[in-house]
């Protein structure tokens, strides 16, 4: 197994959706698979927005393990990119969790506001066990949930303030947006083009982080 550090952590960061792997009611004992949109929370594990009326949801109220594949295609197609199959549980997330996962899902997914003032959509958070990464030749292997992030997240306080401090950036392009910030990274979305800028190092500190962000700032450039 050679897994670079943090890989799997940045592969989720990288792209919009994936695919949610449920047990179906009916016909009984078939996996059912289904394409969605997530973000992540500051623990980075998968965020859904999911319809009560949807087949997923149904099949998780009643049987709450799952799988959740997302994957990142290479130009030689995707068995030449990054793939990341998590397994865990999912739940839906109580009324005081809700106001912050819909914030942290708001800024990756704008559009999906329309869908909070229906009523009839929730949000569910995955609770994660195990993972098999897989990133080409040698690059594989089995990993415990807790091997994703062993560092304490960023507040929300904390990563509202960064976000503020990049968006003051003398010269910043209206086109480029910082979506969310954490110890290994950032993610920006320029025009419709979304890019995880990696960092060197975890940052622990504010100061570490603010540095990072002024690095990353100036490569944007």
């Amino acid at each position: 197994m050679n897994i670079p550090s943090q890989a799997p952590l940045h592969l989720l960061h990288r792209v919009p959706e994936g695919t949610l792997a449920t047990h179906s009611r009916e016909p009984r004992g078939f996996p059912y698979p289904t394409a969605l949109p997530f973000a992540l929370t500051a623990n980075h594990l998968p965020v859904l927005l999911v319809s009560h009326l949807a087949e997923h949801t149904r099949n998780l109220q009643a049987d709450a393990r799952a799988g959740f594949l997302v994957q990142h295609a290479a130009e030689g197609g995707v068995l030449e990119g990054q793939r990341l199959t998590m397994l865990g549980r999912f739940a839906p997330a109580s009324p005081e969790e809700s106001g912050e996962l819909a914030r942290r899902y708001l800024h990756y997914h704008p559009d999906a506001r329309r869908y909070l003032e229906l009523g009839d959509f929730s949000f569910w958070v995955m609770s994660l066990e195990l993972m098999r990464y897989i990133s080409g030749f040698g690059a594989m292997g089995w990993l415990s949930g807790d091997e994703l992030d062993p560092l304490s997240p960023l507040s929300s306080e904390e990563e509202t303030s960064l976000c503020e401090y990049f968006n003051a950036f003398p010269q910043r392009p209206a086109n480029l947006r910082l979506l969310g910030i954490d110890r290994y990274g950032c993610d920006l979305l320029l025009e419709s083009a979304r890019n995880r800028f990696t960092f060197d190092r975890p940052k622990l500190t504010s100061e570490d982080l603010k540095a990072a962000l002024v690095d990353c700032f100036e490569r944007q450039g």
